[in-house]
């Protein structure tokens, strides 16, 4: 019996997909409920069930196809040939590639990790003699991708054969020059969609960004004394993001336009602080939201932080969980940025931007002291929020990190 593969319901306002990776191949036994492909829409990336065990016979959209909800991508057999004998598996339960010669290098790839490793990553890895298990991967449910195999090699290649890898020109046998190579990757809807959305806020806003710096003595002073004490109870760290999002929630309360959106001629007011935290994932940055963040103590913060953090990584993401947000944090710090200007996340009216920390000669009662600075930064809409109202928002967070007591006393 044949069972059709559908697109399934994502939310009311998609309607179109992008096929992303098969992650079996035709001829591969599947379970009911297996995850046998990644579709991505253009708010997140979701992995789509078997509808029933059997084996899949045919693939009717391939990886970068588009596809509307509720039409079919695949056929599974139920029932192939009446008894069909099962795919035979390796000694260490790999299973057999069906096409041409993928059995062979998944084979060599080490057998407790060529259950996760995807065919052309095998290939690739067995090319370069780089074990499965070194490799990080970042494709749905822990699969290594190609790209993760490319990079796993290129990161133990010789430094002399990096350097060939990359030169863009080289003289031919007839001291003609060979052409530099190209690849043509389309864009993922997500990463369209990122850029959409960017495109939108610098054209339809009035964008100002204001900047401040703020002493993290204290901040660092409190995880220091405290942060083992927290991880033992509650068991995740302290990061610096909670003492960052407690601040913003009751600064934002102080200033509701920066926590407001323009729709149309209205402005429309949240009641709750709804925080969006850019992670970056395995398919770009995403956005997930923390819903009613002022309700939030430290260790509830930080746990929703570790798991947004796990499931991007994983793109795993729902769509529930990456919309509605009213406003974000972004900490460019973690990856060294020293300061920017964020943009803003339309239709939220405000950004705040964090970056990194460093020791920096300061001013202290007629002293030069060193001190941890970090640099902040809110882009607002000035269309809804005026200057004074950015800058005294930022001042507002700045003196509550500079002395943390007040978010413990929440003042």
């Amino acid at each position: 019996m044949i069972v059709e593969i559908k697109v399934p319901e994502l939310g009311e306002s998609i309607n179109e997909v992008e096929i992303g990776e098969w992650l079996v191949q035709i001829g591969d036994t599947v379970q009911a409920d297996e995850e046998i492909v990644a579709i991505e829409s253009d708010k997140a990336t979701v992995e789509v069930p078997a509808p029933a065990a059997g084996v899949l016979v045919k693939i009717l959209k391939e990886q970068g196809a588009t596809a509307v909800i509720g039409e079919v991508v695949g056929h599974i057999d139920t029932a192939p040939d009446g008894q069909k004998e099962m795919r035979p598996t390796t000694g260490e339960g790999e299973r057999q590639d069906a096409r041409t010669d993928s059995a062979t290098n998944r084979e060599e790839a080490p057998a407790k990790s060529a259950a996760r490793v995807m065919p052309a990553a095998a290939r690739i890895l067995a090319q370069h003699n780089v074990a499965a298990d070194t490799v990080t991967p970042t494709g749905p449910g822990d699969r290594i991708l190609k790209e993760d195999a490319r990079r796993a090699v290129t990161e133990v290649a010789s430094p002399e054969k990096i350097k060939e890898e990359q030169q863009p020109l080289s003289s031919g046998p007839e001291g003609e020059l060979e052409a530099a190579k190209e690849r043509r990757v389309p864009m993922t809807p997500i990463r369209r969609t990122i850029a959409a959305r960017l495109l939108e806020a610098r054209q339809a806003m009035a964008l100002l960004t204001t900047f401040n710096e703020v002493d993290m003595s204290e901040v660092k002073r409190v995880r220091s004394l405290f942060g083992q004490q927290f991880a033992d109870k509650f068991g995740v760290k302290l990061g610096f993001m909670s003492f960052f999002i407690k601040a913003a929630v009751t600064a934002l309360g102080d200033f509701p336009l920066v926590n407001a959106a323009i729709d149309g001629r209205d402005i429309v007011y949240h009641d709750s602080c709804d925080i969006g935290v850019a992670i970056g994932g395995g398919k770009g940055l995403v956005v997930p939201v923390l819903r009613h963040a002022e309700r939030m103590g430290f260790a509830e913060i930080e746990k929703k932080i570790a798991e947004f953090a796990k499931k991007a990584r994983n793109n795993s993401l729902t769509m529930e969980e990456l919309t509605g947000g009213t406003f974000t944090i972004s900490n460019g710090g973690v990856y060294g940025s020293m300061l920017s200007t964020p943009i803003v996340n339309p239709p939220q009216s405000a950004i705040l931007g964090l970056h990194a920390i460093q020791d920096r000669p300061v001013a202290i009662g007629g002293e030069v002291r060193i001190r941890p600075i970090m640099y902040l930064a809110v882009t607002y809409d000035h269309r809804i929020i005026d200057g004074r109202e950015a800058v005294s928002f930022l001042k507002s967070i700045k003196e509550r990190i500079e002395a943390p007591q007040k978010l413990f006393l929440e003042i």
